[in-house]
């Protein structure tokens, strides 16, 4: 069968009926109009695309099945995402599908590709449902999304006998954790993840001192240019710093301040007082206290930068 004549007696240019503006309702109505494959028409052009690369073979393939993405997409606006963006994400789904494509296996494109076009959504969902992400394994991602559904399912058979409970019972969480085969914490706490909204950093008024948002107590200033610099003037002070100023004092004054001020005795009570190192060197404590005071001035000298 010569694919090309086929193909042309059924449109002459598949591409000219995607609209060129950005129109959601004109594309919709623009796909399902475009004309569908026969089993053969498909495998001719899938061995074209894998044998040649004919990229109009491909783009054939692409087309005929554009409508199969609007379906798909339509499965999942209860997310509160733009229809528009899930058919792009599922067009991406699609083309990927169209390029793995083996016709060989014996199955028809639109079975293979439904794999690949929900894949993309959900990843599109799941980047963009929350600004954190609620699911990051694979086992996390099966979960939410057959929570969920299995959530809406529950809340319909019981709306007559509460309307305004948004949890499941421990009945129902250990019936969703035998049918998913996962565990009744992880239930849990993928439940709590879909219940959980997004609170914003930065205050939606300008009320002044009554407005209140997370980024006033969640900033971290520990990296903050000056806290840096005055952490490590701390630190150098503590160390070499304080031993610099010790070498700038003679042997009797450098005692004196390393008893005064650096030394913790077992008791915890401190270093000598003025009086005890009075008596060890045969003086008055006002002439200690003065060398002390004189220490520490030179001290404070030895520290500033030259």
């Amino acid at each position: 069968m010569n694919i090309t004549a086929a193909t042309a007696v059924t449109v002459r240019d598949p591409w000219s009926l995607v609209p060129s503006l950005g129109n959601l309702d004109a594309y919709v109505s623009a796909v399902n109009r475009m004309p569908m494959l026969t089993p053969t028409e498909e495998t001719e052009l899938a061995r074209a695309l894998r044998d040649k690369g004919d990229v109009q073979a491909a783009g054939r393939l692409v087309l005929s099945h554009l409508r199969l993405v609007v379906s798909i997409s339509r499965q999942y606006l209860g997310y509160g995402l733009p229809q528009g963006d899930l058919i792009q994400e599922g067009n991406v789904g699609l083309m990927k599908a169209v390029k793995r494509f083996d016709p060989e296996q014996g199955v028809r494109l639109v079975s293979y590709a439904m794999h690949w076009i929900k894949a993309e959504i959900h990843e599109y969902i799941l980047k963009n449902w929350r600004m954190v992400k609620v699911a990051t394994t694979k086992a996390q991602r099966k979960l939410f999304f057959n929570l969920r559904s299995m959530k809406q399912g529950m809340k319909g058979e019981a709306a007559d006998a509460d309307t305004h409970r948004n949890t499941l019972t421990p009945a129902e969480v250990a019936s969703v954790a035998r049918e998913l085969n996962v565990k009744a914490d992880e239930v849990v706490e993928m439940e709590m993840r879909l219940s959980g909204g997004d609170v914003a950093l930065e205050p939606q008024t300008d009320d002044g001192e009554e407005s209140y948002a997370p980024i006033a107590y969640l900033a971290d200033d520990s990296q903050e240019p000056t806290r840096v610099i005055e952490a490590r003037s701390r630190d150098w002070l503590a160390g070499d710093g304080i031993a610099q100023a010790l070498n700038a004092l003679d042997e009797r004054s450098r005692r004196i301040v390393e008893e005064r001020w650096l030394k913790v005795n077992d008791d915890s009570s401190g270093g000598m007082t003025l009086h005890e190192l009075a008596a060890e060197y045969g003086v008055s404590a006002e002439r200690i206290r003065q060398i002390e005071v004189a220490a520490m001035k030179k001290m404070r000298k030895a520290l500033v930068p030259a």
